[in-house]
């Protein structure tokens, strides 16, 4: 995408994480953007209004939190399809939904405090449609990490993500859950966005941080920072490659799979005999089909004789950020 100037462009590029847990966060990245936090909130709130960045903030791990979520996916007649659709988007659980080319059409996240949300989702969606709902809950991640780099020219690509390594996952407290419930949906654009939780948590500044910090740590929080939107960017091809791997081989070619530069998702998901043979799942993104193709073809290279299918998305039904209860 073309009309981003430099600072947008520097500033989505080095903060899609790594955003400071200090009391003047905006202060000290403008620094090292060459200009100051007069400047900067106003340019990210511009973003997200221009709907560049989705959101802004940090990213929760539902799974370290002690909730779940579950891929999902359902054969839906196209005649029902705008139907049954508004009923799926209409469920609090549902945090993502895609229309894919495939048999499998309707493709979305349900995610839920408990696991047991998870089965009552998905027995209210067939109740209510009659259609059978595949559930494809996460067995492995080799890989998570949508990292976007866009160049003056207006190209932009995935690149890998680097993580620290994590300690253990703690118990939260009420104090953990108010700030969780008050940041999921994105950080305060203020000069003191911390101080900003706290006030409305009844705390103080340095609590609020050295709470977030201390999930962070723990991987509770992924990361903070922008998630770039990468239709918008240019990466307007979304496909899901889906691989049948020999029981064997799995954790081998999961590893190698999630290490490539342009896999941004990589998991292990349960086979559903016999209408689903797949059971590793890679997404890759380009700025049409062609170079998912192309890429999708060196993967087929460096991993032979393996059956493969490649689901694009077609359109958006929805998406909002998890919401874990606090």
């Amino acid at each position: 995408m073309t009309g981003l100037n430099e600072l947008q462009r520097n500033f989505i590029n080095l903060f899609q994480g790594g955003f400071p847990l200090t009391e003047r966060p905006f202060s000290n990245i403008a620094a090292l953007l060459g200009t100051d936090e007069a400047t900067l909130i106003p340019l990210i709130q511009q973003l997200l209004e221009d709907r560049i960045i989705s959101r802004f903030g940090p990213f929760y791990n539902a799974d370290r939190l002690g909730g779940a979520f579950t891929l999902a996916a359902m054969q839906v007649p196209e005649k029902d399809f705008g139907e049954v659709a508004k009923l799926v988007n209409g469920m609090d659980a549902v945090a993502h939904n895609y229309q894919r080319e495939h048999q499998l059409n309707m493709w979305f996240v349900i995610a839920a405090d408990q696991p047991s949300g998870i089965a009552d989702c998905i027995a209210a969606i067939e109740q209510a449609t009659g259609i059978r709902v595949f559930n494809f809950p996460k067995l492995r991640e080799f890989y998570l990490g949508l990292k976007l780099h866009l160049d003056p020219d207006g190209n932009v690509d995935t690149v890998p993500m680097q993580f620290p390594e994590l300690k253990t996952p703690y118990q939260l407290d009420i104090v953990d859950r108010r700030i969780i419930g008050v940041t999921q949906a994105g950080l305060p654009l203020d000069t003191h966005p911390y101080t900003s939780v706290a006030r409305q948590i009844h705390s103080d500044t340095d609590d609020v941080i050295a709470r977030m910090q201390r999930m962070l740590e723990s991987g509770m929080i992924r990361r903070i920072g922008a998630a770039p939107n990468h239709y918008r960017l240019g990466l307007k091809a979304n496909g899901m490659t889906v691989w049948n791997i020999a029981d064997d081989q799995l954790q081998q070619v999961g590893q190698q799979m999630g290490a490539l530069d342009y896999v941004s998702h990589c998991y292990e998901r349960p086979r559903c005999l016999p209408q689903w043979p797949y059971n590793l799942f890679a997404m890759i993104h380009g700025a049409d089909r062609e170079q998912v193709y192309t890429k999708l073809e060196k993967m087929k290279r460096a991993f032979r004789h393996q059956q493969v299918d490649v689901l694009f998305s077609s359109s958006i039904l929805k998406k909002t950020g998890m919401r874990i209860a606090a």
